[in-house]
């Protein structure tokens, strides 16, 4: 069953880092596409970033670019998001999702979803 799990979420202050990891499991991870997708309180989930599969090229919401870099190891079978100068507004539950046949980085255009892990920006 394909499953991804995210961790390295926490409390940073604002200007801060972190760098969260999202880990594949029972699936070859360069043959899926991966997001990353954040959900504010009273907020929609939105699309972050996400990595294609077979030739690994990203995209980025305007409102990282610059600040975030999705990378992805396949040996370790993780994709990792990393977070710099990080705002207040950052703060959300963060998820990642895998799909093995999408060219899209959007909520819908993928199926398999993680738990989430927390990020809090302290202003």
């Amino acid at each position: 069953q394909v499953q991804v799990v995210e961790s390295g979420g926490g409390l940073v202050q604002s200007g801060g880092s972190l760098r969260l990891s999202c880990e594949a499991s029972e699936f070859t991870l360069e043959e899926y596409a991966i997001g990353w997708f954040r959900q504010a309180p009273g907020k929609e989930r939105e699309g972050v970033g996400c990595i294609s599969s077979s030739d690994a090229r990203t995209w980025y919401a305007d409102f990282v670019k610059g600040r975030f870099t999705i990378s992805r190891d396949n040996a370790k079978k993780t994709v990792y998001l990393q977070m710099n100068s990080l705002k207040a507004e950052d703060t959300a539950i963060y998820y990642c999702a895998a799909d093995h046949t999408t060219v899209f980085c959007g909520v819908t255009a993928y199926e398999h979803w993680g738990q989430g892990t927390q990020v809090t920006v302290s202003p």
